[in-house]
């Protein structure tokens, strides 16, 4: 059962709601449950048929011990007289208090069960048990990727039977099967493909919507630009599509009316190592998140749909660690992306504290969006949407117009919410809006 969506937050409602209802019964319970050796309840007189002191005080002179003969006291006057009065049992108490203790913790762990499931509900962190607990490794393998010839020229790189010198244009499409969302918390109007990258060897989820004007039988011959939409650390491809960023909801009515550029949105796995953050990068011997984002995941989506196969008809965007890729992508690759929209994005790998581009100095500085765009050997024609407050963003957001030159273009947006996806949520149209600007449609 995936940790996002409706079954699994029922589950967790109807367990805690179930603990409560336990913890309740055995406290309404406790008189039951709790017997007093030796007590034993009045009994009625003959004449009034109700207890008197006197009464009480026979009864328990009658059931007194005999000293000298060293007899068990015994209850008389009531049925089964001269029965002796069970031996109390200690070991009652300690476990009954054991039992409390435990409906205590059992209703403390499914109020902590349900309060994540919202607070996971809400940002879309985790799909998956696997990603939860950090065992979920999407590695298959680390191959050395081949030479990088653009958006266009993979397919030849990644067919299987591809020979040596197959050009783009010559090399067959690979099919990709596509089924509904792992997770209900994804419209069906978005298909899922579980890839496995053939340059990477990674292998993971994307998720891909197209336009309304894709299925219009007057776009049957057109194709469509693509933007890549990346998540944070810890984050689910879900996300952008889920009631975390609502991408599709918030821009579907705005490319009916014209107002933003019919995109195909597209959104991979970005969490591959588990409780690792790969940086976006290429780690030899570790992990080709870099050519996972950058070559697999495209091309699986031009061979899939009709998209624009030109570097100036796609684009990325992402929030946190997802900003710190898509700016790291773009400007890394101008030959296969024209913009990028970073919201609280940072430009030191650092910035994300278990990133694996962190760990290595030579890695973290090469990995930095300042050092690609200040040591590109031509200024790379991109153009940068970057959000963020003081202290979370801005200042990243400034030192990369700083130091650019035409034609790169940088726009700094300040902004004043917290680091949370409420933040980012309402930046969808306007971000969107600026990319249609950089990519309007045909």
């Amino acid at each position: 059962m995936n940790l996002t969506g409706t079954p699994f937050f029922v589950l967790t409602i109807v367990l805690f709601v179930g603990s409560l209802a336990l913890a309740m019964a055995q406290w309404r319970g406790r008189g039951v449950f709790r017997r007093v050796p030796g007590t034993q309840h009045p009994q009625p007189t003959a004449e009034s048929g109700t207890p008197t002191a006197d009464s009480g005080t026979q009864a328990a002179e009658q059931g007194a011990p005999n000293p000298d003969q060293g007899e068990p006291a015994t209850q008389q006057g009531a049925p089964g007289a001269g029965r002796p009065v069970p031996a109390a049992r200690p070991w009652r108490g300690p476990l009954r208090a054991l039992s409390y203790f435990g409906t205590i913790l059992l209703c403390q762990f499914t109020a902590v069960t349900l309060v994540f499931v919202v607070v996971n509900n809400e940002n879309q962190l985790y799909d998956s048990w696997g990603d939860l607990l950090g065992t979920s490794n999407h590695v298959r393998a680390v191959p050395v990727p081949p030479k990088d010839e653009g958006l266009a020229g993979d397919r030849a790189a990644a067919s299987a039977g591809a020979s040596a010198g197959a050009s783009a244009t010559s090399a067959p499409k690979v099919p990709q099967a596509f089924h509904a969302p792992d997770s209900d918390a994804v419209p069906r109007s978005v298909k899922q493909a579980d890839l496995k990258g053939k340059l990477s060897g990674v292998d993971g989820e994307v998720l891909v919507w197209t336009p309304p004007q894709y299925d219009d039988p007057a776009y049957k011959d057109k194709t469509f630009p693509v933007v890549e939409l990346l998540v944070g650390y810890p984050g689910s491809s879900s996300a952008w599509f889920g009631e975390t960023m609502d991408a599709t909801k918030q821009l579907e009515p705005l490319m009916k009316s014209g107002q933003v550029t019919p995109f195909i949105l597209v959104s991979p796995r970005v969490t591959l190592l588990g409780k690792t953050d790969t940086g976006c990068a290429d780690v030899p011997g570790k992990v080709n998140a870099d050519t996972w984002l950058s070559r697999d995941v495209p091309q699986m989506v031009m061979d899939n749909f009709r998209a624009d196969t030109t570097a100036d008809r796609w684009a990325l965007s992402g929030y946190s660690a997802g900003a710190h890729c898509a700016t790291r992508l773009a400007l890394s690759h101008p030959n296969r992306y024209r913009a990028a929209v970073s919201m609280s994005g940072y430009n030191d790998p650092a910035g994300e504290p278990v990133s694996l581009t962190a760990k290595d100095p030579k890695l973290r500085e090469t990995s930095n969006p300042l050092y690609i765009l200040t040591h590109a050997p031509t200024p790379p024609n991109v153009a940068l949407y970057v959000t963020g407050k003081r202290g979370d963003g801005l200042e990243d957001a400034t030192a990369l117009q700083q130091a650019a030159k035409s034609p790169t273009s940088i726009t700094p947006v300040e902004t004043t919410g917290a680091h949370l996806t409420s933040t980012w949520k309402p930046l969808v149209v306007p971000t969107f809006k600026w990319l249609t600007g950089i990519i309007p449609a045909r």
